[in-house]
C-alpha cells in the first residue's frame, strides 16, 4: 500500500489515554520520515498510539507488553458502548479514586472483573489521577496518586466511538506480548515504528514503570539486535529514543536524526523544558 496523510482520515482518532511519553507533539516530524509505501504497519511498542492514530494504516499488527493497556484497546474495539455506559459511574472525588486504585491489591476480588470493567477503570484513573501518570510497582499495582483535578474528562463518547470504528473496520491487529515476538512473520516491505521506554537521561529521570519489568540498558541491547534483524532482512524501521551517548553509539551504524521535544525530565515543574531526543532510521 502507498501510505499518505489524507484529509480522509477521521481527525476524532485520537489517544484515547495519556502515555508517559506520548509522541503526539511530534507527529509532524515523525510523519516526515515513514516511507510512502509499506505494505503492514507495525507498532510493538504502541502506548497511547498517537503515531498509529495520525497515519490511520489500514493493516497494522499493534503489541503492548501491558495487559491493562491491550485489553482496553481490545474493549475499545469491540464493545465501545458497553464502555461508555460502564464509564458513567465514575466519580471525581479523592476518595472514590483510592478505592477503585487499591482493587488491584485485592487480587481475588479483581480478577472477578470484567474486561469492560478493568478497562473503565484504567481510563477513570488515568483522567483522575496525577498528571495523567500511568505507573506501577513491582507487583504491578498502579501507583499514581490523586490528581485533584476540577472537571476531568472522563468520558469523551466521540473519540472512544472514532477509535473503535478505525479498529473494527481495519485489519489492525492487537497483542499483549514481548516486542520481539509482535514481529515474528514481518516481511520485506513492512514498516516498523518502535517507541520503547527511553534510554534515562539522569538518574531522576529513569522512568520505566509501564510494566512492573522495566526497559533497562540490556533490554536496549536486545532491541538493537531485533533492529539488526529487520535491517538484515530489508524491513524498514523508524525509531524513538533519547539523545544518550549510550543510544547514539549503539546505533551508529544507521541514520540518526535529532529533534527537539518539551519533556517532564524530572518530578519538579521547573525541570520541564525542551530537550533533544533522536530518531534511527535504516532507509534514505
Amino acid at each position: 500500500m502507498k501510505y499518505r496523510k489524507t484529509k480522509n482520515n477521521n481527525q476524532s482518532v485520537l489517544p484515547f489515554v495519556k502515555w508517559v511519553g506520548g509522541k503526539r507533539q511530534l507527529l509532524n516530524e515523525i510523519e516526515k520520515h515513514i516511507p510512502e509505501r509499506f505494505s503492514r504497519y507495525y507498532e510493538p511498542f504502541v502506548g497511547g498510539g498517537a503515531v498509529l492514530f495520525h497515519i490511520q494504516p489500514q493493516n497494522a499488527v499493534i503489541n503492548d507488553s501491558n495487559e491493562e493497556l491491550v485489553n482496553l484497546y481490545n474493549v475499545i474495539k469491540t464493545t465501545p458502548e458497553e464502555l461508555i455506559e460502564d464509564l458513567k459511574k465514575h466519580r471525581n472525588e479523592e476518595k472514590y479514586f483510592y478505592k477503585i486504585r487499591g482493587t488491584d491489591r485485592e487480587k481475588e476480588k479483581y480478577l472477578k472483573f470484567s474486561n469492560i470493567e478493568r478497562a473503565s477503570r484504567i481510563i477513570f484513573l488515568n483522567k483522575t489521577c496525577y498528571n495523567g501518570l500511568f505507573r506501577v510497582n513491582s507487583s504491578g499495582e498502579f501507583n499514581t496518586p490523586f490528581g485533584r483535578y476540577k472537571n476531568p474528562n472522563i468520558i469523551n463518547a466521540i473519540k472512544l466511538r472514532a477509535v473503535s470504528s478505525y479498529l473494527s473496520k481495519n485489519n489492525i491487529r492487537i497483542l499483549n506480548t514481548d516486542y520481539d515476538k509482535s514481529l515474528l512473520y514481518i516481511r520485506k516491505g513492512a514498516f516498523v515504528y518502535f517507541d520503547p521506554p527511553y534510554d534515562p537521561v539522569s538518574n531522576s529521570s529513569n522512568f520505566t514503570g509501564y510494566t512492573k519489568n522495566g526497559f533497562d540498558r540490556a533490554e536496549q541491547k536486545r532491541l538493537k539486535k531485533v533492529c539488526d534483524r529487520l535491517n538484515d532482512k530489508k524491513v524498514k524501521f523508524l525509531l524513538s529514543n533519547s539523545s544518550t551517548r549510550f543510544i547514539r553509539n549503539l546505533y551508529k551504524d544507521y541514520t540518526i536524526l535529532p529533534i527537539k521535544a518539551k519533556r517532564a525530565i524530572n518530578s519538579k515543574g521547573n525541570g520541564r523544558g525542551s530537550i533533544t531526543e533522536i530518531l534511527v532510521k535504516n532507509y534514505a
